[in-house]
């Protein structure tokens, strides 16, 4: 397996350096120079290496950079990112830059210490010129790196390092294509991409959005994260010392219950973990398994949902966690405060459905377990027995024989908690008939959604709106 990385990754290399056109600097803090010391050993490296540099002590790091809270963050490599191009750009330009593509490769990163063994993860970014003298384009990502070894990340390290390099100069065109070819050389369960953010003239089109998806579908990460204003974000940036409130839905659309049911939780969730409003994050959360509910991605579909969900001012999580527990465990890596799940009483059912869980060892012991372990709680709404008119709350729902102590238990101890304020009437409002009724031309959709997506949905004609018949 490793000369199969070596190989490859060596090959990408040396055609970089055969590339007479490419000619920029390297600048790595953390854990070597691991991606320009594959450019040296494969030869021919003088013709691509104007610079490699790594200022590893603090005071000089700072002195070349500028002061920083945060060694290990976007701040940091976008000051290396617009430092080292200015420079190139000033010694260089003049002798060389009608015939050369200028490009500035940075990383900072956090490798695993033989002192402690925290979170080891990097920001790694290339600024490049896809002609000479074009205005840059720019592409970041944020890495975890896996492996138990220093002398392993280090080494997967420089392979990724290379496949960014390589992807920047030679698939910018094909974003996708470069996004796959990230993962390229190195073993499943190596590294992680976690983010990454495409920009400048090369990029004017790009949607990051759609590219946050493909690290989930293409498998390079198991979850990722993006902002009202459609702005990917790494999720140690935003989770940090944050309690979190989370929304799982199709939102295909967004109704007045989706909305009732979060305020509900909020009002709640505030009140138990004693946190004002500034410390909070909601998010809403869509799995790639219900995005892949048509067999395919549907890019369209995808932005459509992302776009009603900007509308309401809201941050959204992809992510390829079809259980609770997974979730759960996810976000518990990233804060100690409370953590709080939102869903109706359907929702709570399937929990407690001892079906989904065959394939742990513990069954839904084991489930409960994983999702408890941390402060997590769960909010319920309740939801209308259509054949009875009665209101079925988290207290009334009926669980099997063999769980109704430990189901007990949990309502006890208040890791299950009811919303108790909600609004009876929207109680029979369902997103599918929502969406049937926008897809048929009847306006009732209208009343079931929050006026401000109505708007939305209907001048973008999302998900298959049809205007009403006239009369």
């Amino acid at each position: 397996m490793k000369a199969e990385m070596d190989v490859g990754t060596n090959r990408k290399a040396f055609q970089i350096n055969l590339d007479g056109k490419k000619y920029g600097t390297f600048a790595e803090i953390g854990a070597g120079q691991e991606v320009a010391r594959r450019f040296f050993q494969v030869g021919g490296a003088a013709g691509t290496i104007a610079k490699t540099m790594s200022a590893y002590d603090m005071t000089f790091s700072d002195a070349i950079y500028g002061p920083t809270d945060r060694y290990v963050s976007r701040v940091r490599l976008n000051t290396m990112l617009d430092h080292e191009y200015k420079l190139l750009i000033e010694r260089l330009d003049a002798k060389m830059g009608d015939q050369r593509q200028f490009f500035v490769f940075a990383e900072t990163v956090a490798a695993r210490s033989f002192k402690q063994h925290n979170e080891s993860h990097g920001w790694l970014g290339v600024r490049f010129q896809i002609t000479p003298r074009s205005e840059p384009s720019q592409i970041i990502i944020h890495v975890r790196m896996l492996d138990e070894q220093n002398v392993d990340q280090q080494e997967a390290l420089g392979v990724i390092g290379v496949n960014l390099l390589y992807g920047a100069f030679y698939y910018y065109k094909a974003p996708e294509q470069l996004i796959a070819s990230l993962g390229e050389n190195l073993a499943p369960g190596r590294m992680e991409v976690d983010m990454i953010k495409f920009s400048g003239p090369a990029y004017a089109k790009i949607d990051n959005r759609l590219m946050a998806l493909q690290l989930v579908s293409q498998g390079l990460t198991e979850a990722v994260m993006f902002t009202a204003e459609g702005e990917t974000v790494q999720p140690a940036e935003v989770f940090y010392k944050k309690a979190i409130l989370v929304e799982r839905g199709s939102f295909r659309p967004i109704t007045h219950a989706t909305n009732d049911m979060l305020s509900g939780a909020r009002e709640v969730f505030l009140q138990r973990c004693g946190c004002g409003e500034s410390d909070l994050v909601v998010l809403m959360e869509m799995t790639l398994e219900n995005l892949l509910a048509e067999g395919e991605l549907n890019h369209a579909d995808f932005l459509a949902r992302a776009e009603i969900l900007a509308v309401l001012g809201r941050t959204v999580l992809i992510s390829k966690f079809g259980e609770y527990y997974r979730l759960a465990a996810y976000l518990s890596r990233y804060t100690n405060q409370m953590i709080g799940l939102v869903m109706g009483v359907p929702s709570l059912a399937e929990i407690f459905d001892e079906k989904y869980y065959l394939n742990l060892e513990g069954g839904i012991l084991e489930a409960l377990g994983r999702m408890f372990k941390g402060n997590l709680k769960l909010f319920v709404y309740p939801m209308i027995d259509e054949k009875t008119g009665e209101i079925i709350t988290a207290t009334k729902l009926e669980v099997a024989p063999n769980l109704r102590s430990l189901y007990q238990h949990l309502l006890d101890n208040k890791y299950i908690e009811e919303i108790t304020h909600f609004h009876g009437e929207y109680l029979r409002i369902y997103p599918p008939d929502a969406l049937a009724k926008l897809q048929s031309g009847d306006a009732g959709w209208e009343r079931m959604v929050p006026p401000e997506v109505v708007q939305v949905i209907k001048e973008r004609q999302f998900f298959g709106y049809q205007r009403p018949a006239a009369a």
